[in-house]
């Protein structure tokens, strides 16, 4: 991906993000977003090689509007201030995970797993968790889990690496405070990243080192999808 005109556009919307300044440079955020898409589509049969759930995905499955919605926001915006592409077998708006890239100035990054899920099919998860401790310790644990996207829980959501967004203060309910891996317990979505520097989708070897660090998570990720899929 040519990455300096991506984020030489992505820079510039955040400092003057106004409709009048987009309907004037209507090119400059086509040909950002053109390369951009061209990157996802020649990611998609790269992490099809890992998973063959997605190779019916194409890049408009993937990626998302650039209008955001203000209706809730106090920032009233109109823009996104990045460019992201969502490689889910189900679609970006299901709970089955799935391979994510992400391209901010200073805010790039690769991450992989399942968010935003309901307290029932969290309860599942880890209940699956403790009947099989020994299958997501060897996921979670091992050498380059660990030194791709840290332990549990992340110092905070802004980590530079990271599992897990969002973790319960306590117990959940109905499970056992004393479980020695409760931290397992407490996460409330199963999805790690790993911040990458501007520089990291420059290049031919992007795709490669994105998979792999796809390749890494994936065991995790297989874990919670097989109970997701009992619900979708």
């Amino acid at each position: 991906m040519n990455t300096k005109l991506i984020l030489g556009f992505l820079s510039d919307i955040a400092h003057h993000n106004s409709r009048e300044w987009m309907a004037e440079h209507q090119q400059y955020y086509k040909d950002a977003r053109n390369d951009f898409e061209r990157g996802v589509a020649q990611l998609i049969p790269a992490v099809t090689v890992l998973d063959t759930d997605v190779a019916h995905i194409t890049v408009k499955d993937a990626t998302y509007r650039f209008n955001r919605d203000t209706r809730f926001s106090p920032d009233k915006s109109p823009y996104k201030r990045h460019f992201g592409a969502y490689i889910a077998a189900h679609g970006k708006k299901a709970f089955h995970g799935g391979y994510y890239i992400h391209l901010e100035p200073g805010k790039c990054m690769v991450a992989c797993g399942n968010y935003c899920l309901p307290t029932n099919i969290l309860n599942s998860c880890r209940n699956e968790i403790m009947a099989n401790i020994d299958t997501w310790l060897d996921a979670v644990e091992n050498d380059e889990f660990v030194s791709l996207f840290g332990q549990v829980p992340p110092s905070s959501a802004d980590a530079p690496c990271g599992f897990g967004i969002e973790h319960l203060k306590t117990c959940p309910s109905g499970f056992p405070k004393d479980y020695e891996y409760i931290k397992y317990l407490r996460m409330k979505d199963y999805c790690c990243w790993h911040n990458v520097d501007d520089s990291f989708y420059d290049g031919n070897d992007w795709i490669e080192r994105s998979v792999d660090m796809f390749r890494v998570a994936k065991p995790m990720m297989d874990i919670v999808n097989s109970v997701i899929d009992d619900y979708e």
